[in-house]
């Protein structure tokens, strides 16, 4: 029984991880400090992806 157990969170666990690699969004977290340096280097190959994403954080931060 532990063996089925082990097995069906290992493939759930994968599965969850698998999915975690997008691109960060442009939230408050992510804008600013340390969230903005690691959501940047998620863009290294992507210039118009970086940009949109830089111009997001701004919008969100005059909106504040």
């Amino acid at each position: 029984m532990n063996f089925k157990y082990s097995v069906v969170c290992i493939i759930g666990l994968s599965i969850a991880l698998i999915g975690c690699d997008g691109v960060p969004e442009a939230d408050a977290v992510n804008c600013s400090g340390k969230g903005m340096e690691k959501a940047l280097t998620a863009f290294k190959n992507d210039e118009a992806g970086r940009q949109a994403f830089i111009d997001k954080c701004n919008a969100l931060n005059k909106e504040k």
